[in-house]
């Protein structure tokens, strides 16, 4: 019996969808599965709570998607995307009533930083001169560099814990800014590269801004999969697949899962050695979240607060780096560091009535199923006051909801794995390719390969790749 299909792949992540629209762009017949009714992953969105009111499910601010080099050689605008840019990319206030603000210009950003504008024009200046060719780079396997000179600059900086970076600062207002996108790596803040995403946030802030897609993050998916399907791509959904055996016969295929899962569906075509490998594979923390409906916007201390897509609440650097250091040690903690998203005040398209969806989450143990609620309301509550009175509705989040809705998250962790120095580039397993399992054919495309988390696709477009080289020696490029 004949294969049905060259290539199957299963997920439609933005991994997934990006690995399926490679190898379509290079001839293959391509059948794509998602075990959901609705496609997307961590990038859906939808009215969780009234009609009308669009939440994003999970993902919500898409820096990296705006990035991506493979993104952006696709023309998901004439497949209805639209990105948002807020006036401001994030901004973190302190308790005072101070603010410091990630703005698209370095110097409107160092004029809320006091005396630390010196120290912060010198750490990130020359990153986002340089950010549209070191991305290339950074979200790519181990290589040689194609700008190897900018790149070991970045990778000298980058290769520092966020703890030693934060030295360079003077301010609580420069510590605390560095702090919010910092945290963002989902690690305590001493590990080595721990300053890697941070550095790489800033650029993308100063060199393009954080966007967010227009009617919700659903937009990017419906996007993809309209982009895989004016190429002939073939997609069924509502098929969870418990075992490789039960796919169609085909050439490749293309796993968008984390470790745990693919040695469920394929362990038993596995060689011994890679599947202790995969079983050593290490998960980080998880989230709980929540999503409000607002009666009006965020009543922010600080009116620059306000003109911010995302918001970091966690006051002084000291705050968000023991948060996160006892959150990933198994500890609970009374003022958790939160991520805020207010994506409403900038699209119209997602509220109705003056009401407004508004976006939370804070760092948990991994697995953990307390309730944060009150603790992040409360932190909310901290910088702007008046915040819980607004509240008209909210739904919430703990580990075992966030898996449930995306299996890939497991025990909560929304980065597919510890990002720390032993699993950034050998993520899931130290191989010559990480993308290849033992076994012919099989490959593994989810945020668990490099370069792991965030809404960029890069993962599926180098599994992709390293697919079509192996099994049919077609090379492709961005």
């Amino acid at each position: 019996m004949g294969r049905a299909y060259e290539a199957v792949v299963v997920g439609s992540g933005p991994n997934g969808l990006a690995a399926a629209i490679a190898l379509k762009q290079a001839g293959l017949s391509v059948l794509l599965i998602e075990g959901k009714e609705e496609l997307g992953g961590g990038v859906r969105s939808g009215s969780l709570l009234m009609p009308g009111i669009i939440h994003d499910i999970c993902s919500a601010i898409h820096p990296l998607a705006a990035a991506s080099p493979f993104f952006r050689q696709l023309p998901l605008a004439e497949h209805g995307l639209e990105f948002i840019y807020p006036e401001y990319a994030a901004a973190h206030p302190l308790e005072d009533g101070r603010a410091a603000i990630l703005a698209k210009s370095i110097y409107d950003t160092i004029d809320t930083l006091e005396e630390d504008a010196h120290n912060y024009k010198q750490l990130i200046t020359g990153i986002a001169n340089d950010f549209p060719l070191l991305i290339e780079d950074v979200l790519s396997p181990l290589k040689i560099p194609a700008h190897p000179v900018k790149m070991g600059l970045f990778g000298l900086k980058a290769i520092r814990s966020a703890n030693a970076i934060s030295r360079r600062f003077d301010t609580d207002l420069g510590k605390a800014l560095w702090g919010g996108v910092a945290a963002h790596a989902i690690y305590p803040f001493n590990g080595i590269a721990t300053a890697a995403i941070g550095l790489v946030l800033l650029g993308a802030a100063h060199a393009q801004g954080w966007p967010l897609p227009k009617g919700g993050a659903g937009s990017l998916t419906q996007a993809l999969a309209a982009c895989f399907k004016s190429l002939g791509g073939e997609i069924q959904t509502g098929w969870m697949v418990k075992d490789i055996d039960e796919l169609p016969e085909s050439d490749i295929v293309l796993l968008d899962v984390t470790p745990k899962q693919l040695l469920e569906i394929s362990g038993h075509r596995f060689s011994g050695l890679y599947k202790r490998q995969l079983q050593r594979y290490r998960y980080g923390m998880g989230i709980f979240k929540v999503d409000w409906i607002l009666d009006g916007e965020v009543p922010f201390t600080n009116e620059q607060c306000r003109r911010a897509g995302t918001v970091h609440l966690g006051n002084t650097y000291e705050e968000i780096a023991r948060s996160e250091y006892d959150t990933y040690k198994g500890r609970y903690v009374e003022k958790p560091f939160v991520l805020l998203a207010q994506q409403a005040s900038f699209d119209a398209t997602r509220t109705r009535d003056k009401l407004h969806p508004v976006w939370g989450y804070c760092h948990v143990p991994h697995g953990s199923d307390r309730d944060m609620t009150l603790e992040i309301e409360q932190q909310v509550e901290r910088f702007a006051p008046g915040f819980r009175d607004r509240i008209v509705a909210r739904t919430v989040s703990d580990t075992r909801e966030v898996e449930a809705y995306n299996p890939n998250y497991i025990g909560g962790d929304i980065n597919g794995g510890v990002i720390n120095i032993t699993q950034l580039f050998t993520r899931p397993a130290l191989r010559p390719s990480p993308y290849r399992t033992s076994t012919r054919g099989v490959y593994i495309c989810s945020s668990s390969t490099p370069p792991g988390g965030g809404v960029h696709g890069m993962c599926g477009f180098y599994a992709a790749r390293r697919a079509l080289k192996d099994i049919y020696n077609i090379k492709i490029s961005i």
